[in-house]
Parts: C-alpha cells; structure tokens; sequence
C-alpha cells in the first residue's frame, strides 16, 4: 500500500494565536455565526444521521494514516454526512413520485444495495475531496486511493474514482467548503486570548482537539445526554427528538461546549471566567454552555464534572439549549 512517511503534521505544537488582527476576528467571527444560523435553519425536520461511531473511525484512522490535518477529518465527516442525507432523501423522494404518479415501483432492494455497495468509495472520495480544500501541501493522489481500496478487496479505475468524485460535488452543488466545529472552536479562542481568558489559547486548544474527537466519535451518546438534560426527562419524545435534530448541527453550541469542558479539565478555577467570556461573544445562555460541557465531560472524564460542583437552578435547566449564536464580539 502506498503509504506516506509519518510522524504526522506538526498542527498541535505550530499553532499560533494572537496573530490576527482584531478586525479579521470579528468578520470572521459574524460569518461564521451567519453560516451556523444558516445550518440551524436548513436541518429543521432533517431526519436521521451517518455521523455513526464506527463510520468517524474509519475516516480518523484513515486521515491520520494519510497524514492529514485534523481540520481534514472533520471536513471529510461533513461532507460524508451531507452527501448520504441527500442520497437518502432522492431515494425518498423519488419513492413519493411513483407512489403519486402510480408508475412501476423501482427495486429499492437493489438501489439500497448499490448505495451499500459504493459506500467505502464514497467515503474514501470525501476524504480525498476534503484533502484537496485544505491549504495544506498534502493532497491524496488517485494512486494512493486506489491502492487502498485495492488493500481492501474493492477494485475500481481511475475513472470511476474521478466518477464518485464528481457524484459527490454534483450531489452537493459543489458546495462543500463549509466550516467544521474546529474552525469555530478555534476563532472562539482567539477571541478569548484578546479577552484576556486566564488560561492560554494554546493549552486550551490541545485538549479541546481531543474532545471534539470524542464528541464525533461518541455523537449520538453525548447529544442524547443534552437532550435528556435540556427537557429534564430520560425519555425523550418522537417528537422532541425531530425538534432536536437542529441543535445537532449548531456548531457554535459545539464549540463553546468543547471550550468550557476543556477549560474545566485545564483549570477548574477558571471555568467560570471563561464561560463568561464565550456567554458574551456568542450570546449563548450560561445554562446552556453548562449543560453541554457536563455533557461532554461525563462522557469523558465522568466524575467531579461541572454540573456536579455547581448544579444549575432548576428553572434555568428547563430551557433547551440555544439554536444559534449571535455575532457579539
């Protein structure tokens, strides 16, 4: 197999804050807000999810045996996750047509088969893609690609790799330079080094890229735990449940959450400092950031988590977390 040289890319210990003038901060930050908003509102009555344990594993291990940058897995689960609810939704859309129109039903067997069938090169090719917008040197070549699936018992040309490519792109109307979790994580602590948060970007950031990885690998456990706590109830609604599909795509709500758990296990003394300052720089409610770093960190580190040293009155957990942030800086 084709397999590049390690050690990996030196992001952790390279990564530098402060370097960006306050004016880039701010754009930055309001578009980033615009985008999130925009996500809220288009994944209201979404169903279902492809961000499965099992399915992040894979592309973590396999961007990290490519080398590739962090912010490239998490591009590359986006892409994936978008591209398979679209596929999901032409199956059923395409199913609502012929049932109106009373034309022969198609085989849905087969078409479910042949989006099985695909699905490793599907998913190797939203890695590839996700590699190709990154602004790193290192692009997956088609050779390493196909040795790889070669590795694995799957045998495609050249062509048909170009050719799920382009069904990706297609699918998505090209857009899929969207941001990831990290890109708001990491603006969210810029902002908070040019606040003054007592603990350092850098010390934060380390641990906050550990957590993110746990939130996609443990997704659906740790937003369950938010939604049980947001509703006070351990068995949420049907209908709850659709209503909640919205929070799992604010990636603003993410961000803080993965900020205020990592300050938490970086320096308990200053939680509370530093919930104040991501509070006023996205509007989200203090409660809110609460319940999903407790969240966060009772699937990571368990006990002595925020919500057990300080619990949050009990009218303010009833409210569910918010939506979107605004752009206050």
């Amino acid at each position: 197999m084709d397999r590049p040289k390690r050690p990996r890319l030196s992001s952790l210990s390279d990564f530098r804050f402060g370097a960006v003038a306050t004016e880039t901060i701010e754009d930055t930050l309001l578009y980033l807000a615009q985008q999130n908003e925009q996500a809220v509102q288009e994944a209201a009555g979404r169903m279902g999810s492809f961000r499965e344990t099992r399915i992040v594993e894979f592309v973590f291990l396999l961007s990290e045996q490519w080398c590739l940058e962090k912010s490239v897995s998490y591009q590359a689960v986006e892409i994936l996750e978008r591209f398979m609810v679209k596929q999901a939704e032409n199956i059923c859309r395409q199913a609502t047509i012929q049932l109106r129109g009373k034309s022969e039903p198609q085989n849905w067997r087969a078409l479910k088969e042949q989006l099985f069938n695909k699905f490793i090169l599907r998913l190797v090719s939203c890695v590839q893609l996700a590699s190709k917008l990154s602004f790193h040197y290192k692009i997956i070549s088609n050779i390493t690609v196909l040795n790889f699936l070669r590795a694995l018992g799957y045998l495609h040309t050249k062509e048909e790799l170009l050719e799920s490519e382009l069904d990706v792109l297609k699918s998505l109307n090209f857009q899929i330079n969207l941001p990831t979790p990290l890109a708001y994580v990491e603006m969210l602590l810029e902002v908070l080094g040019y606040n003054g948060c007592l603990v350092p970007a850098t010390q934060l950031h380390a641990t906050c890229l550990i957590l993110l990885d746990l939130v996609y690998l443990l997704h659906e456990p740790v937003y369950e735990s938010l939604l049980r706590a947001s509703i006070e109830n351990s068995t949420p609604s049907q209908l709850q449940g659709e209503k909640f599909v919205s929070v799992k795509e604010d990636f603003m709500l993410l961000a803080v959450g993965i900020i205020a758990a990592s300050a938490f296990i970086q320096n308990q003394e200053c939680w509370r400092q530093v919930m104040g300052h991501l509070q006023s720089i996205t509007g989200i409610a203090l409660e809110s950031i609460a319940e999903f770093s407790y969240a966060i960190l009772t699937h990571s580190v368990g006990a002595s988590t925020p919500g057990q040293q300080q619990p949050v009155p009990p009218h303010l957990v009833a409210r569910p977390p918010r939506a979107a942030a605004s752009s206050n800086t």
